[in-house]
C-alpha cells in the first residue's frame, strides 16, 4: 500500500438513491455512545459518490472512498460491491 492510498478513507454503506446520472447516493451508519446516558445511539451520514457506469443499485452495500472533489456535492467515489441488495 502506498502512502496516497494509506491517506484516502473508505466507507461502507447502503445505496439509498441511484436516480441521478453517474451518481449514488450513500447512507453511512455509525454507533456513537451518547456522552450523558451512555447509550448507543445510530448515526448517519449520506454521502454523494461517483459511479461511473451506474453498476450498484438501490439496496446495494458498497465501499466508497474519498477523493478530489468532482463537484459541488461529490468527493467520493464507489470503489466495490460488499453485498448484493436482496430481491423483494
Amino acid at each position: 500500500m502506498t502512502e496516497k492510498q494509506a491517506l484516502k478513507r473508505t466507507l461502507v454503506g447502503k445505496v439509498v438513491s441511484d436516480k441521478r446520472a453517474k451518481t449514488v447516493t450513500v447512507m453511512v451508519e455509525r454507533r456513537v455512545m451518547h456522552p450523558i446516558y451512555g447509550k448507543i445511539v445510530i448515526k448517519s451520514s449520506k454521502y454523494h459518490a461517483h459511479d461511473e457506469n451506474s453498476e450498484y443499485k438501490m439496496g446495494d452495500l458498497i465501499e466508497i472512498s474519498e477523493c478530489r472533489p468532482l463537484s459541488k456535492t461529490k468527493s467520493w467515489v464507489a470503489t466495490r460491491l460488499v453485498q448484493k441488495a436482496a430481491i423483494v
